[in-house]
């Protein structure tokens, strides 16, 4: 969906499903069952003296493998009980005290076997109320954006690295002011519950300051100094602010540690790095100075690209970054929509297993 927060659909009550096992871990569940009933069969073929009743232990943990229902491993703890009582009677020659001790093994391992799942399935559910919690605060909070904006056609695209993950960092703003259209997209140093926090602060300053600053340098500066004040925060953001005016003209850049936009001109692209180098976010006063504007023509049919170091810092399998810009040259810039889908698909490809962070990409083109 475009412009939605996060890639991926909340999965409320996955949990109450039960967890789908990789082939290796149902090959090895299946190797366990088979290795108690060969020692069953074995019990009884080798005669009333020999008794290897013990290992039925093993069938409730076998069973509370890959299940949230305690009643699983309860009901194979029961039949594993029938069987020891069972051989207890075949195996008459074995002494008593053994049947005794296999059958309070049995009974103790299929009570914390019980206990594990509820555990587990305890934990998971919270985990998605969460993480549930999280995502909807995170939906609020990156609002959908418009596909045309002032003299801007835009796309936006927020890809999670994994499910497991969807609660990222990064974030982004596309707004129109007294002073033209201002863009914000900028990465969050953490994850989860801190970092939507995070993420919050900071658009809820730009959305004030982008309003009412006419420069926007000082709309970086109110966002560095409105993070610097948290209290007991170690987290830093990374971002790129970009005014566009109305009227014809150029458009203007801060970088604040950011990796730098990239601009589609003429068929060629260039990064548009900027003229002094700047710390992320919360760090401005750890090393003294400001933040600096850039002047960037920026023309009709013109695109820029913003975007996040999950896909700037995205690797194959030999450990090279992706080639972002000579990746994006090759391809055509036309519809913002079209060049992040192909942009995406390009990514994926290069790095193989899927991407490591999340990514965060904003493509704007200007119409007028």
């Amino acid at each position: 969906m475009e412009g939605s927060a996060v890639s991926a659909v909340l999965n409320e009550g996955a949990w109450r499903s039960p967890p789908v096992l990789p082939e290796w871990s149902r090959r090895l569940t299946f190797v366990g069952y088979a290795l108690v009933t060969m020692a069953v069969l074995a019990d009884v073929a080798t005669g009333p003296d020999v008794t290897l009743s013990p290992i039925l232990a093993a069938l409730p943990v076998v069973a509370g493998a890959g299940t949230r229902r305690a009643a699983i491993p309860l009901a194979a703890g029961t039949v594993a009980s029938v069987i020891v009582a069972g051989l207890a009677l075949y195996d008459s020659e074995v002494p008593l005290v053994v049947h005794v001790t296999a059958a309070a093994t049995v009974i103790a391992v299929t009570f914390f076997s019980c206990a594990n799942v509820i555990v587990v399935a305890t934990q998971e559910r919270e985990l998605a109320r969460v993480r549930t919690v999280a995502e909807a605060a995170q939906r609020a909070l990156l609002r959908l954006v418009p596909r045309r904006v002032g003299p801007l056609v835009v796309a936006v695209r927020y890809v999670a690295a994994e499910a497991e993950a969807r609660i990222g960092g990064d974030l982004y703003e596309v707004m129109r002011t007294p002073y033209g259209v201002r863009l914000l997209l900028g990465d969050v140093c953490g994850k989860g519950l801190g970092a939507v926090e995070t993420a919050a602060d900071v658009l809820g300053v730009f959305r004030e300051a982008a309003r009412a600053e006419p420069d926007l340098a000082e709309v970086a500066r109110r966002l560095d100094s409105a993070l610097a004040r948290r209290p007991a925060s170690e987290e830093f953001v990374t971002a790129v602010l970009v005014g566009v005016p109305d009227a014809p003209g150029p458009a203007v850049v801060v970088n604040c540690g950011h990796p730098p936009p990239l601009l589609c001109h003429a068929g060629e692209v260039s990064a548009v790095e900027p003229p002094v180098d700047a710390p992320p976010l919360a760090l401005l006063d750890l090393v003294g100075g400001t933040y600096h504007a850039r002047s960037l023509i920026f023309e009709r049919g013109d695109l820029l690209l913003l975007y996040t170091d999950g896909v700037a810092e995205a690797r194959d399998a030999a450990d090279r970054f992706y080639p972002l810009a000579q990746r994006l040259a090759a391809m055509p810039h036309g519809e913002p929509d079209s060049l992040l889908d192909d942009l995406l698909l390009d990514v994926r490809a290069y790095v193989g297993c899927g991407l490591t962070d999340d990514a965060a990409l904003l493509a704007v083109r200007r119409e007028q």
